[in-house]
């Protein structure tokens, strides 16, 4: 389980299994991945809650606790109903399914993340595998925990250096002369020093000053802050201090 140490606003400051969070999991290291049944995002309703009783089913069947996935597609209960049957199965984290969809969809991400970290015990562990870097401090700021390390190495792949505000595709910005593992290399190195800010924001009381220097990189960011902003002002004013 999460060890909470401090919170700034909703964004928690933590351990889980000696590894600082918000921070990097690579599964199969010190959580195994549970196996579910995957289902795309817009799919109609019985396909969704299909996906989620075979993924209740297997993680019963199963005999390891670890990481489980919460499938649900684009439907709000279908994700809380997966994710507390997980939770009460005993997994400490729980992977929030289609997360590279739910980044491109900024009403959606907002509602699902809180939905899920409303209804969920603080100390279960929420995990997004799929990162952009300019989405990490907002990601964190409403509750989510770890992060998939992959999106370095991806986005070598397709030949992007990715920096704290945007990603740069190096076939139209000629940045760096980098080869794949060389840029794999820079992508990872900025993933970790987003993921070392974000912490030491925390730690300073400063989070939502990131969060809002961040946001103002990308319209898709700005969105959905301003969502979170309009939408759910009374699940952030429960975490953040009057002064």
């Amino acid at each position: 389980m999460l060890e909470i140490i401090s919170h700034d606003g909703p964004a928690r400051l933590g351990n889980i299994k000696n590894n600082e969070s918000p921070g990097i999991l690579i599964p199969g290291e010190d959580f195994s991945l549970i196996p579910d049944e995957p289902m795309p995002y817009n799919v109609p309703l019985k396909l969704a809650e299909y996906s989620v009783n075979k993924t209740i089913e297997r993680c019963m069947e199963n005999d390891e606790r670890g990481i489980a996935v919460v499938h649900g597609s684009k439907y709000l209960d279908l994700r809380i109903k997966c994710a507390g049957e997980l939770e009460k199965l005993g997994n400490p984290v729980l992977l929030v399914a289609n997360s590279d969809e739910l980044l491109n969809r900024p009403m959606d991400l907002i509602k699902i993340v809180v939905g899920l970290r409303e209804e969920l015990n603080p100390n279960t562990a929420l995990y997004f595998p799929f990162i952009k870097l300019n989405f990490l401090p907002l990601l964190a700021y409403m509750g989510v925990d770890l992060f998939g390390a992959e999106a370095g190495n991806l986005y070598a792949h397709l030949k992007t250096l990715t920096t704290p505000h945007k990603n740069y595709p190096l076939d139209e910005y000629e940045i760096y002369q980098f080869n794949q593992q060389e840029l794999a290399n820079y992508n990872q190195k900025s993933i970790d020093f987003v993921l070392r800010e974000i912490r030491e924001n925390i730690r300073n009381g400063t989070m939502r000053n990131l969060v809002e220097e961040r946001c103002c990189s990308s319209p898709e960011t700005m969105t959905a802050l301003r969502i979170l902003d309009r939408d759910y002002s009374g699940y952030l004013d429960k975490y953040t201090p009057l002064y």
